[in-house]
């Protein structure tokens, strides 16, 4: 497989947003999430793009992308809009995490999403975990306004995500925490995204009954109960969803068992 090609795409508020362009065939956008870049979408790219051209985007404010401001959920949508746009106007589209969730707020948005995978969206939707805090967002943009990234990663891990802070601790001498800090302002745009669906409460019908297009609601096996949970809720809501788990997985799925299971439900 060639290497990718690297393009980009201006977004409706002028905002410059940089792709990877992977393959050939029908167009398939990556969503990624919390933190990502495009270069983590590498392997899963690559492994599509004998099926697919493969488009996998920096989101605003991260990598290689711009960032005007103010920040808004909506300017996120018209993103992934202008990269659709892009890839000829229409496309599957597979969001992982916080980026499930706006891949679904898009395509409630009437976004053209021709099919959408999402994966493991991380709703809080009962007590099988603890809910994020209700501030996190101020707190994280906060703490960031104040030069404190590194806090505003260990906060989002510990409190948000629900690492044990041991564990967050120690990764702070790795050469990964300097890439965390470089993007720890676009923490509260995944926040904004979320909005109040890591309340603990149930989770709402809408938007997500607004969602017309076939959509495959995926988990692993291997996450927590507040994963499934929060996946059975949002197919629950939706009128043109399918459910699958994959054995085995957790929230980091391998490549080679996500891809065919993407593949096979975009091209039937």
């Amino acid at each position: 497989m060639s290497a990718p090609s690297a393009t980009t795409v201006t977004s409706q508020d002028g905002t410059t947003i940089t792709c990877d362009r992977y393959g050939g065939g029908p167009a398939l956008v990556l969503v990624g999430g919390a933190t990502s870049v495009r270069a983590y979408a590498a392997g899963l790219a690559t492994t599509l793009a004998s099926t697919f051209t493969v488009y996998a985007y920096d989101r605003r404010g991260r990598g290689d992308s711009g960032d005007t401001l103010p920040y808004a959920v909506e300017r996120e949508i018209e993103d992934l809009a202008a990269v659709i746009d892009a890839a000829g106007g229409s496309a599957c589209v597979l969001g992982h995490s916080s980026g499930a969730v706006l891949a679904l707020r898009a395509a409630a948005a009437g976004v053209p999403i021709t099919k959408l995978a999402v994966y493991e969206p991380p709703f809080i939707v009962d007590d099988s975990r603890p809910p994020a805090p209700h501030n996190s967002v101020a707190h994280l943009e906060e703490l960031v306004a104040q030069g404190r990234r590194g806090d505003a990663y260990a906060f989002f891990m510990t409190e948000v995500v629900g690492v044990p802070t041991e564990v967050v601790d120690g990764m702070r001498p790795t050469p990964i925490w300097q890439a965390m800090e470089a993007v720890a302002h676009t923490l509260g745009y995944d926040g904004r995204i979320m909005g109040d669906t890591m309340s603990g409460k149930p989770l709402p019908a809408e938007p997500w009954n607004a969602i017309t297009v076939p959509t495959l609601v995926l988990d692993g096996g291997a996450s927590p109960e507040f994963m499934h949970k929060g996946a059975d809720s949002l197919a629950s809501h939706m009128p043109n969803a399918e459910r699958k788990t994959l054995p085995g997985q957790d929230h980091g799925p391998a490549d080679d068992v996500l891809a065919p299971v993407i593949t096979a439900f975009f091209t039937t």
